[in-house]
């Protein structure tokens, strides 16, 4: 019966551990794509989320310089100015405390927003007893920057639902879903703005 040498069986234990490193290698390569894949996904929703932010912002900033305008034509609809600043300040709470993981904020932003969107249209219907403000340049460039704005807002948050979308359909495929866990909610699933009924196109804003 041949005796086994050692120099065989170091060389076993050199292909075992070979194996186990090469094994290793590649367990470690894939979690490393994993978590750079969602890391690049998370960032764009993050991206994404911020151009929301900033065009609610450039609707709020526009708020005070419309108040200001109609309110020089339109000195008595006082209820009305006090109805639109307030639900600026409200929007603009909403805004800020918002994130892409809270689907209760969200909601809570998206009503804020909507409260403004009606309260600016309010103060549209004032607008319409004063030809003489609709004619002057100032309420026209502050017209044409509110259209513009209206338009960006639906864009963004298009283009977020897209990210945000894209994001949620990789995290929660298999076996990413039980590799995301890992992290907590570092890699939490991602919130929707909710489309009404018209939302596809972008609010008309008569004057």
């Amino acid at each position: 019966m041949p005796i086994p040498s050692a120099h065989g069986g170091v060389q076993k234990r050199w292909i075992v551990i070979g194996i186990a490193v090469a094994a290793a290698l590649l367990l470690g390569g894939s979690c490393v794509a994993k978590y750079n894949q969602l890391v690049r996904l998370d960032q764009r929703v993050k991206s994404q989320w911020a151009q929301v932010q900033n065009a609610y912002q450039r609707r709020a900033d526009l708020v005070p310089n419309l108040v200001a305008t109609v309110k020089g034509a339109a000195a008595f609809e006082k209820e009305t100015f006090t109805a639109v600043t307030e639900a600026r300040s409200k929007a603009t709470q909403a805004t800020a405390a918002a994130t892409p993981t809270d689907a209760t904020k969200l909601r809570e932003l998206e009503a804020a927003q909507a409260n403004l969107g009606a309260q600016l249209s309010r103060l549209m219907v004032v607008v319409e007893r004063y030809p003489e403000l609709k004619a002057t340049q100032n309420f026209r460039d502050l017209q044409a920057q509110l259209e513009g704005t209206e338009n960006r807002i639906t864009v963004e948050r298009q283009r977020f639902n897209e990210a945000a979308q894209e994001f949620n359909t990789v995290r929660n495929s298999f076996p990413m879903n039980v590799f995301a866990g890992f992290f907590g909610s570092k890699f939490a699933e991602k919130a929707f703005f909710q489309a009404a009924s018209g939302s596809e196109r972008p609010p008309e804003v008569k004057f």
